[in-house]
């Protein structure tokens, strides 16, 4: 049984259960009709992220945002281990048993990879790519390194577990608009228990520990480089800078690249008109 109960003032979506073949009970939203979008969040995130993404756009599309094992309101399987390829491999699995297709894909931190995966995986349903803060291959920087190394060990670990600390840490630095009391709660709401935190610092140890399935998904974008794509890049993020936005411009050469200015990581939460201004012009649905 889900542990909480989405606030409706906020997020105003019929919750949508569906299981997996590993067994995994994934919960999601599917809002409104049209093309699909597929929202994809990272950490410690879930699809709450994308509340005002959706209300902006279901009028004009068919909105699923799902929840990552581990988070939200998504039941992993028992011995999951929640690592970046097994995370991909249940979105994979997911739009399978969706019958998704005719996708264009949100991406934003780990749900780069994820969607990426998914794109390379299953390339006749993805159709366009829209890619905000996230990467595509193994970070090789001294800064992300010693993010992972601190995040994703012991002090990451026991900070998560005792106070919610991953959490605490990336909303605080991720945002350049404070949240709100009540929405501050919601991202709080799927790791009130301790036993629930364990995802948030996994994450983080992944940007090391996933140099494998990194490797792979870099190795796979030049199969997917003909897909159009929206590059939406916040530019007061302190985990991607202009570098990762780059390399995605030369990646995809058919794209649109826009600067969503005074947005941090959490371009959501910052951003969210523009992201929807961004997108319905380039679908074509500007008046």
């Amino acid at each position: 049984m889900p542990d909480f109960d989405p606030d409706q003032s906020l997020y105003p979506f019929t919750s949508r259960w569906v299981t997996l073949g590993d067994g995994t009970r994934m919960h999601y939203v599917d809002e409104g009709t049209g093309p699909v979008l597929l929202l994809l969040h990272g950490n410690p995130a879930w699809s709450f992220l994308y509340r005002n993404i959706i209300l902006g756009l279901r009028g004009h599309f068919r909105c699923i945002a799902p929840d990552l094992p581990g988070f939200g309101l998504s039941q992993a399987r028992a011995g999951f281990g929640y690592t970046a390829k097994e995370q991909a491999d249940v979105i994979v699995d997911f739009v399978d048993q969706l019958g998704l297709k005719g996708i264009g894909v949100m991406m934003q931190d780990w749900g780069g990879p994820i969607g990426l995966h998914l794109t390379q995986t299953r390339p006749q349903s993805v159709e366009r790519l829209i890619i905000g803060n996230t990467f595509g291959w193994p970070l090789k920087r001294r800064g992300p390194r010693v993010f992972s190394s601190i995040m994703g060990g012991m002090a990451g670990r026991m900070g998560a577990k005792h106070f919610n600390g991953v959490l605490l840490w990336f909303f605080r630095m991720g945002v350049t608009k404070p949240l709100r009391k009540e929405v501050w709660d919601m991202y709080q709401a799927p790791f009130k228990q301790r036993k629930k935190r364990a995802p948030t610092h996994i994450f983080p140890k992944q940007l090391t520990e996933a140099d494998e399935f990194l490797q792979r998904v870099e190795e796979g974008l030049s199969a997917i480089s003909n897909r159009p794509a929206l590059i939406l890049w916040g530019d007061k993020d302190f985990a991607f800078n202009g570098d990762e936005r780059g390399r995605f411009e030369t990646a995809f050469p058919y794209h649109l690249s826009i600067t969503l200015k005074g947005a941090g990581h959490f371009i959501q939460e910052d951003a969210p008109d523009a992201i929807n201004k961004a997108v319905l012009d380039w679908y074509g649905y500007s008046e």
